[in-house]
Parts: structure tokens; C-alpha cells; sequence
């Protein structure tokens, strides 16, 4: 496999990847997001295929997802945790996951917290608070409205997300991605 570029972002779901398109065309990120690298089916076997078969292109490779599934089943779990374990180390990928999802990142653009959200409607009802018509739906997603919203406080998102670390109630480690991206 003969790649130009040499960051990949892939992801699994429609969040991630209307995300990261925004920001690239936003901010002019240098980047390759192909709706191919995002999978609709929420599993970690899908990211670790990807991201195996582009290391083997000798490429960065940020992982964007939400590590709730791995909560609610035990064998996404162990899946996650081989898969971090296997990647952690390697600085050729770059693992950034957000628990309970993505949306939580985004929360941080305007508030400090590690709350614990029961699930995706308690956290999009906070997001609400900041981005009024929030909606995970392909069509708001696709809008980049919301995306500019979020960059405006991105600094913000990025400090607070630092403070924060997985096992210790909601977290996001997107700012990693944005670092390597904003080198």
C-alpha cells in the first residue's frame, strides 16, 4: 500500500468523521479522512484492521472512538484492552478514545467536568446547554456550524482533556489527535 500522506484519521462512527473533515477543511489540516477508514459498525476488530493494514504503509494513524461500547460488552472490552495495550507504545498511533463518546469532547469545549453520563442523551442534553441544536443525525452532522462552534474553544477543550485521565469517570483524549495535528 503506497500512501502520500502521512496522518490517517479513522473512526468508528459519523461523528468522528464529519469531525475531523471540518477540521481539516477549517483549519487546513494536513490529513487523510476517507469515509472507508470509519466504520459503521461500532467494533474495535474494524479499527484494529485498519490501522494494521495502514501501519504496514508506515503512516500515523489517529484512532478516534467511543470506548462506551467497551463498558456494556464484555467482549469489546477485552478487545479494547488488547488493542491499547498492543498500540500504547507505539508513536506511530495515536489512540483517542472518549468515554462515554465523542460528544464529551465536545462538552469540554465549554466546561470542565469528568461527570459520569448514564448515557448518550444525558450527555447530548448537556452539550444542548452550549450548542442548542446539537443532533447526531448525518444531516446536522454534515453542516459544519457546529464544528465552528467548537473551534472557537478548542484551546479550552484541549487543557481540560489533558487534566483528565481514563479510569476516572467520563474522559476524551481527542486532544492528542488535535497536537499531531496542529504540528
Amino acid at each position: 500500500m503506497k500512501l502520500k500522506e502521512s496522518i490517517y484519521v479513522i473512526g468508528e462512527g459519523l461523528t468522528e468523521k464529519y469531525y475531523f473533515q471540518h477540521l481539516k477543511r477549517l483549519k487546513k489540516y494536513s490529513c487523510v479522512i476517507r469515509p472507508r477508514f470509519f466504520s459503521k459498525k461500532n467494533s474495535i476488530y474494524y479499527l484494529e484492521k485498519r490501522t494494521k493494514e495502514l501501519l504496514s504503509a508506515d503512516v500515523t494513524v489517529i484512532c478516534a472512538f467511543d470506548a462506551d461500547v467497551s463498558q456494556r460488552n464484555k467482549d469489546e472490552k477485552i478487545k479494547l484492552q488488547k488493542f491499547i495495550t498492543e498500540y500504547k507504545n507505539n508513536d506511530k498511533v495515536i489512540i483517542c478514545d472518549s468515554l462515554p463518546s465523542i460528544e464529551f469532547w465536545f462538552l469540554l469545549h465549554f466546561k470542565k467536568t469528568n461527570k459520569h453520563f448514564a448515557n448518550y442523551n444525558a450527555i447530548r442534553d448537556e452539550l444542548r446547554k452550549y450548542i442548542p441544536d446539537y443532533d447526531k443525525t448525518e444531516k446536522y452532522l454534515m453542516q459544519d456550524k457546529w464544528a465552528k462552534i467548537l473551534i472557537l474553544k478548542q484551546d479550552t477543550a484541549i487543557d481540560y482533556g489533558k487534566k483528565l485521565k481514563s479510569g476516572s469517570g467520563a474522559y476524551s483524549n481527542i486532544y492528542k489527535a488535535i497536537e499531531i495535528l496542529e504540528k
